[in-house]
Formats: structure tokens, sequence, C-alpha cells
């Protein structure tokens, strides 16, 4: 670990601070260039813009940005550390913007002393964007920010710990769970955790087929129910009319287990409970509730996937935010609804169900092949098909939803 820290350190310092930098589209060798760039050429897209602002997505480079922004108050899995601890994350999600789906990131670290305020502040730069990607905001005030944001601005908004989670968690389960002969809307669920991510997850997994009545959360003190009177309106969603109050409670004849808490909290004794066949997705990054080697160690007869890339079926969010917001972009949507979620769920999912390129298999040291199956139910980050698919996927339900200002498709989008 001490190797990889330096490692990382080095990689974030050397040869200059930092991971993204701002490049120019335009050429600027000439006295014309210039006169074009700026003064006096530039005054003409702006008469333009301000006789018709839709035409910002002409001249500028608004329909192809996306503005990054966290307060610091969830970092990672290490907690609230302040805006300006955050920018190394913020950089890192531009950087996954710019090369996943050739979109430039801009990261934003805000402070201030209040939610309203930073959803101030937020609203107030919003429109220079083409969308904007919350990250790393504590629940519950993350789902009132990202709320009243949806709400009051005029291009899309996504908080991606909540719906990227969401999205890549629920598709990776509709493929392990049918692997496992099993159906969404009779499983099951235990959610170990009850933050943004556990509670989007849920919401995106009722939404896909799962009956909330199956749905059992637990939070720090123990399984919400309808009689606990400690849990805000967002927990509330999924407290359960039952008598059950401990994990060995709910985990008993469960089909999955959705761990979103924290290291070593599920023990072997614990899915030794569960039904036959079950789906195990241990998620605490960067240690699971249950390490693989223990939980394989324990049945044979279960799916695991984890947060992590050195196992099978990593649930990365990587595999979907870069997509939907390129989707997004492209058809000039107001928002980013259910339906684009959903379409971006099936989309990923679809994926992992055909036969994998060569170029995968060569950007994994040690993978000679890869097949649906136990150990593949989501694709590879790397996967070139994630672009095309899930960005078609979601441009298209984002017109036909009614969100986009764009409503045709060319022939050969993302062909």
């Amino acid at each position: 670990m001490a190797d990889i820290r330096q490692q990382a350190l080095d990689y974030h310092e050397f040869p200059v601070p930092g991971k993204t930098a701002v490049s120019i589209t335009k050429p600027a060798q000439t006295s014309l260039d210039l006169a074009l760039a700026y003064s006096p050429g530039v005054a003409e897209p702006v008469r333009e813009i301000a006789s018709q602002p839709d035409d910002a997505y002409r001249y500028t480079n608004k329909g192809n940005s996306v503005a990054v922004i966290s307060n610091g108050t969830a970092i990672l899995g290490l907690g609230n550390l302040g805006p300006l601890a955050s920018k190394p994350v913020m950089e890192g999600k531009a950087l996954l913007f710019k090369h996943f789906a050739n979109i430039d990131g801009v990261d934003i670290e805000v402070k201030h002393r209040t939610p309203e305020e930073f959803v101030n502040t937020v609203e107030a730069i919003a429109d220079t964007f083409g969308g904007v990607n919350l990250e790393d905001i504590k629940a519950p005030e993350c789902f009132e920010i990202e709320k009243q944001l949806i709400e009051r601005c005029n291009v899309p908004v996504f908080h991606d710990d909540q719906h990227g989670t969401a999205i890549v968690t629920a598709a990776g389960m509709i493929n392990a769970l049918e692997i496992q002969g099993k159906s969404i809307e009779t499983a099951i669920f235990v959610c170990m955790g009850a933050g943004a991510a556990a509670i989007a997850c849920m919401t995106m997994l009722v939404k896909c087929g799962a009956l909330r009545e199956n749905v059992y959360m637990l939070d720090r003190k123990g399984v919400l129910h309808t009689r606990r009177e400690d849990i805000n309106e967002y927990k509330a969603l999924f407290a359960n009319n039952t008598d059950k109050r401990t994990l060995q409670d709910v985990i008993q004849g469960a089909d999955v287990f959705l761990g979103l808490s924290g290291a070593d909290l599920l023990a072997p004794e614990d899915i030794a409970l569960m039904a036959e066949n079950p789906v195990i997705f241990a998620c605490s990054n960067p240690d699971p509730e249950i390490s693989p080697e223990l939980a394989h160690a324990t049945r044979q007869d279960l799916i695991m996937g984890t947060g992590r890339s050195d196992y099978p079926n990593q649930v990365n969010n990587v595999l979907c935010f870069p997509f939907i917001f390129r989707g997004a972009l492209d058809v000039r949507a107001s928002k980013i609804n259910d339906e684009m979620k959903i379409a971006a769920v099936h989309a990923i999912a679809a994926i992992a169900k055909e036969p994998v390129p060569q170029s995968v298999l060569d950007a994994y040291d040690g993978v000679d092949s890869l097949s649906f199956g136990a150990d593949y139910v989501l694709p590879k980050p790397m996967d070139p098909r994630l672009l095309p698919a899930v960005a078609k996927a979601v441009a298209k339900a984002a017109i036909d939803s009614g969100v986009a200002a764009l409503t045709d498709l060319p022939d050969n989008y993302m062909a």
C-alpha cells in the first residue's frame, strides 16, 4: 500500500500538477486569427447569442462541457474533508469525461455555509455549461440540493453518486438475477446502507421491477421499519412494515445482498442464511462488506460483485455517466429523467450479453476470455461499445420523453 500511495502522489504531481488542462480548438497563429478569436471578431457571436441564447451551442463550447461540482462533504469513503480536498476527485471525473466520451469536464469546488448557498452558486453558473455533474455531497442534503437544481437550472443536473451507482447496479443486478434463474419482480433484497447511493439504487431497482415490500434496508441502527421515528423522509421511503430488526432477521432466505455501507460488515454466517443461488454486490470501497475470497469459500452458488477493479463484476459508475451526458448533450436535453436512466440500464446490461471484442481483452492483463456468466455480468469500462450504445439509448429516450431540444438523431449517430 505504501508503494501504491507514492505512485498515486507521483501520478498527480508529475510532470505537471493535476490531471487536466485547457486546450484551444481554433488557430491562433496570425493577427487575423487573433482578430477573429477576440476583438473585434468576437463581437459577432456575442450579438448572435444575445439575440438568440440557444446560439451559444453554435458558437461556444457549451454543448460539449459539463461542470463537475462538489462541496467536499462526502469525498469517496473519506468523509467531509472540504471542497479543496475534493479537487483531485473532480479532476479525475473530468479526465474520465474526456477519455471516455470526449466531453470537456470542468471541476468546480464550492465553499458555502448552507445548502441554499451551494444551490444559488451552482444555479448562477449553470448556463455556462451543457450539464452539471454533482459529486461527493453528503446525504441527506444531496437529495434536496439536486432536487432544487433540477427545478432551477435549464441544463441537465445529475448527482452521479446517486444515479450513476444506481444505473450500473441495476444493470448488473438484472443480469445476475437472470443467470441465477431469478426474477427481479419476486426477488427479496437486503440493502445494507441507507445513504444517497443506497436509496438511489433501491429506487432504481424498484423502477426496474423490484417490489418495494420485498426490500429490507438497514442503517447503523438496524432495519428501517415503519415504527421507527428517527429516520428522515428519504429513508422512510424504504421503511418496511415488519417485525424484523437485524441483518440476520432479514437476510434469512434473501435472494440479494446489496452493500453500500462499510468494510467487513457481512459475515460468512450471514450469507449462509441466504436463499439458493444468491447475488451479493458488496460495493463498499476500497474494502467490501465481505471479501470475494471469503464469500466464495462460504457459498459456491453465489454471484459476487464489488466496487473494485481487481475482482470480476466491478460496479463502476464510469460505465454510465460519460455516456449518459454524451447522449443528453447531443440532443440538448433539459434534464436527465427516469426514462433516460432506465434506457441506460438496459443498454449497459445488453452489452454484457454480446461477444467481447479482442480490444477489451487486450486492455486487461491476464484476461484471455470473457463471456456472459457468473464472473461477467457487466461490461468492462474499456469496452468501446459503451459510448455508442448508451449514448444512443439515452438520446433516443430524451427525444421520446420530450426533454430534448433536438428531436432528430441522424441515421449514423454513434455508428
